[in-house]
């Protein structure tokens, strides 16, 4: 949202605009712009008709006083991705979906398209390097979309991406996740399949058997798998096609998967296999996707998002494979909605198992701001399996450093991954 108030600022617009909380990087960016609200919470008397659209949130509940007065008095009033969708009407529309690896996916895309000079829009979820902004909305022909599939608004309960009517688009994998939307996985695989249908022409990951099953009879589906592959070692993997041989600054399966979609999805935009491929050579990747945040001859420290149970085990896989003599640790933090659910945390029981050390931070206050029973240390440790779980971040951080000093004694290499969606409890994440 924040994102979106900048890009409009800088086209020309009158921003300003409401929240009960906003923390960094938000909060110092629109301070910086100038827009930050002067003091936070709902006041309906902000709203007025001068004002030509509001573009609502999800922190904003149905009953929201300023809310309540926009529908009043008649402003229009869209969500999110219905501003988006409005703004890209005259454009190709391509949208990446999937439970995981969106962000990745479509920085992907954006990288391949500016590395062959093709002009477009975006909307991305992470900052990516070489960008001001997480959005972009110009005349441009071509829009690129992160297409999330969780909420709209509090007023709209489709998923975001239901709005976008796709000329292109790609399916990274379904995997069961928003609990708290989507009570039943047959919820869950339902708005994917409303999502196929109103896709002109779109690409899915071949291997995964529910993709399979809901794009039966869609018209204008086709797969992709991933290409042959094989681990440079340094976090770097050859790849290898009937167009030659290209080198990826990244490793992991799911990321090669990706990549490969990725492909596949730029040639419908004119990008031949061979420039993509060759842009994603200098691919920087994103923020907390797999990020590479500390390297020396000892120890390589990583940042993931990973939150979802496939989030999770992928990222973990991914080290352990790449790094296979290293001492390897596996920090996660329980935070989002789903993995609080303690009847939903069995969906994680033994994806640390591959780590050395693995270790699971919560943070009771959590569970407390959302009106959640906090579950025991033992309920925890046992629907994960064998892992140790921590209350206290700075107890884990303490820990972690001690261990890695004592390896670092014994000359052994070690790789740490961080796992989080939220701030680990403010850990320092290099010792």
């Amino acid at each position: 949202m924040h994102n979106l108030a900048l890009e409009l600022l800088a086209k020309g617009d009158i921003i300003t605009g409401s929240d009960d909380e906003i923390f960094d990087p938000a909060l110092s960016r629109l301070r910086t712009a100038g827009i930050l609200p002067e003091k936070f919470g709902w006041y309906p008397e902000k709203i007025s008709n001068d004002i030509d659209a509001v573009i609502l949130g999800m922190h904003a509940k149905p009953d929201n006083l300023e809310l309540l007065k926009a529908r009043q008095i008649g402003i229009p009033i869209y969500s999110f991705p219905e501003y988006v969708a409005n703004q890209s009407l005259n454009k190709k529309r391509v949208v990446v979906a999937g439970s995981h690896g969106k962000t990745t996916c479509t920085a992907m895309l954006m990288h391949i398209l500016k590395e062959n000079e093709v002009d477009f829009d975006y909307l991305v979820g992470s900052m990516i390097q070489g960008y001001d902004r997480m959005v972009k909305l110009s005349d441009a022909k071509i829009i690129l979309i992160e297409g999330d599939e969780y909420l709209s608004s509090p007023l709209d309960r489709r998923s975001k991406f239901l709005h976008y009517n796709p000329d292109f688009s790609m399916i990274t994998g379904v995997a069961w996740d928003h609990i708290n939307v989507f009570p039943t996985f047959d919820s869950y695989l339902g708005t994917f399949k409303q999502f196929i249908t109103s896709t002109q022409r779109g690409f899915y990951f071949a291997k995964d058997e529910h993709l399979v099953e809901l794009t039966k009879g869609a018209a204008g589906w086709g797969s992709y798998s991933e290409e042959w592959h094989q681990s440079l070692g340094g976090g770097r993997t050859l790849i290898k096609t009937n167009q030659g041989e290209f080198q990826m600054p990244f490793f992991g399966l799911h990321n090669i998967q990706n990549a490969s979609g990725v492909v596949k999805l730029a040639a419908e935009l004119g990008v031949s296999t061979t420039a993509a491929w060759g842009a994603l050579e200098s691919f920087p990747g994103t923020a907390k996707r797999l990020e590479a945040i500390h390297q020396d001859d000892r120890l390589t420290i990583y940042r993931d998002f990973a939150h979802a149970p496939s989030k999770l085990g992928a990222t973990v896989n991914a080290v352990r494979n790449e790094y296979k003599e290293s001492v390897f640790t596996a920090v996660f933090e329980v935070h989002t909605f789903s993995s609080l659910q303690t009847g939903f945390m069995e969906h994680y029981k033994g994806l640390m198992s591959e780590a050395d050390h693995a270790y699971v931070l919560y943070d009771p206050h959590v569970f407390e701001m959302k009106g959640m029973e906090v579950p025991s240390i033992e309920k925890i440790r046992s629907a994960f399996g064998d892992v140790d779980v921590f209350s206290n971040a700075k107890e884990l951080e303490e820990l972690v450093h001690k261990e890695i000093q004592q390896a670092k004694t014994k000359g052994n290499h070690q790789v740490l991954l961080w796992m989080s969606s939220g701030q680990l409890g403010g850990i320092n994440l290099i010792p």
